[in-house]
């Protein structure tokens, strides 16, 4: 990490902020004026003493290999705004934050134990997997009877929470989509807080999903029906699991609710990270990070969770490839994996994945919708696509320069700076493009230009 061409950019930094005031606060402190004994090591350890608003300068060390973070002031968030100035400082060349230095005895201390606890923490984690799991796992599989008997009864539940939403679908046919205006959002809100009590979170968020369609806009009669439909389906399913191929009734149960787990040959690969996002729900923060496998050439979606108002603690260097181990999990698709283990430093990821044009990229989405009915999108990287403003305020889509097929941008990625991002580095000219393909259109998340090999992140 030592080379300056394996630094970080700004926008690598900025996208480990756990917030927009962090991600401001960090800015600010991207300077060298408030920094001093500054250093990087060769093992990709940055370190440095900031001066607070006390009389003791705050120390703050960052091993990128992770990223790992640790800083002497009292925030919680991580990266706290420290951590993410020197980042911002370092990433901004070796004038500023020299390389090949050793670290201060502060910041060794942490790198030394750092180290030590992944060493055993590695064993330990072998041994769990060899008596089947986690120690959690473990002790759950100690009384097999008892585990089973919690998943009947939950599903007891589920099954019964089934037949109430159900009913509120027939209700919805019968009364029509006029009477689901009139209705409001709190109907279907008392029907998701029965889900939750049902323990079918997955239910529960399609049933809020439901509740803000009636009035969002011109076509919601019709988007709520589809809407509707397909919670029909998922419940009709679930009502008949048992008889579903295995890879089915697997989707089918994480769908509902029920937690995912690793499933297979765990995967090594150096991993492109492609895009990382969070949405939140009030409640939960859900972060989204997808990768991309050089060798294997497969995606794979990366999930981490926080509480509301806190970030997850996964978090990955975009536009960087990294040496890892993950975990696929079961279900139709297999998209969705557990990070499990890094090796060293994240290196450039140099070439943008292989692309596809317009149309195979439709084609991909739909095969993958015939093994999961629910999948609101499926990853693809277009070449060769130019950003087009649709005619008479129509939004923009993704236009093949080859094929002359087109690719509706979705309405928030219309609303966001992104757009703009993507459109000044087309100029005009086809570029590649990296996101999520679905019923809605196109997500642009990521984009190169053939002039430039650097990665350009749009969310």
């Amino acid at each position: 990490m030592t080379d300056p061409e394996v630094r970080w950019t700004a926008e690598q930094v900025l996208a480990l902020a756990p917030d927009d005031a962090s991600r401001k606060a960090g800015g600010k402190l991207g300077l060298a004026g408030p920094w001093s004994e500054t250093g990087a090591g060769a093992a990709g350890a940055v370190w440095g003493l900031c001066k607070g608003s006390g009389g003791k300068p705050y120390r703050t060390v960052v091993d990128t290999a992770g990223p790992a973070y640790r800083c002497s002031c009292p925030s919680r968030k991580f990266p706290c705004k420290h951590a993410l100035g020197l980042l911002l400082l370092w990433a901004s060349g070796e004038a500023s934050v020299a390389a090949g230095g050793e670290p201060p005895g502060w910041a060794g201390e942490w790198l030394t134990a750092r180290g030590k606890r992944a060493a055993r923490e590695k064993p330990a984690e072998a041994g769990a997997e060899g008596a089947g799991g986690t120690a959690a796992g473990s002790a759950k599989a100690a009384d097999p009877e008892a585990a089973r008997h919690r998943a009947e009864r939950r599903a007891g539940r589920i099954s019964a929470g089934v037949g109430e939403l159900e009913q509120r679908l027939a209700d919805l046919l019968r009364g029509g989509t006029a009477g689901a205006e009139q209705q409001g959002y709190g109907l279907w809100e008392e029907t998701a807080a029965r889900m939750v009590d049902a323990q079918a979170p997955g239910l529960a968020a399609r049933a809020r999903e439901l509740g803000a369609i009636p009035g969002s806009g011109p076509g919601w009669p019709g988007r709520l029906l589809e809407e509707a439909a397909l919670l029909h389906l998922l419940s009709r399913a679930w009502l008949g699991v048992e008889a579903l191929p295995e890879a089915l009734a697997t989707t089918v149960r994480t769908r509902v609710g029920l937690p995912s787990a690793p499933a297979g040959e765990q995967i090594r690969d150096a991993w492109s990270v492609l895009a990382q996002y969070d949405t939140s729900d009030g409640k939960l923060t859900t972060r989204r990070i997808w990768l991309h496998g050089r060798g294997t050439g497969r995606f794979a979606l990366l999930l981490a969770f926080g509480a509301a108002g806190r970030a997850p603690e996964l978090a990955l260097p975009l536009g960087l490839a990294v040496d890892a181990r993950i975990a696929p999990h079961a279900g139709a698709a297999q998209l969705r994996a557990s990070w499990v283990e890094q090796f060293g430093a994240p290196e450039p990821m140099g070439a943008p994945p292989p692309g596809a044009s317009v149309a195979s990229a439709v084609e991909a989405y739909g095969a993958a919708l015939r093994d999961d009915p629910w999948l609101d999108a499926w990853p693809a990287v277009l070449s060769g696509v130019i950003p087009v403003p649709g005619s008479e305020g129509a939004g923009w889509r993704l236009v093949d320069a080859s094929e002359g097929a087109a690719l509706p941008l979705t309405d928030g990625s219309v609303e966001r700076p992104g757009l703009w991002k993507l459109v000044a580095l087309a100029g005009g000219r086809p570029v590649t493009v990296f996101g999520e393909c679905g019923h809605r259109g196109f997500e642009p998340l990521a984009a190169w230009s053939p002039e430039a090999a650097a990665m350009v992140a749009l969310v």
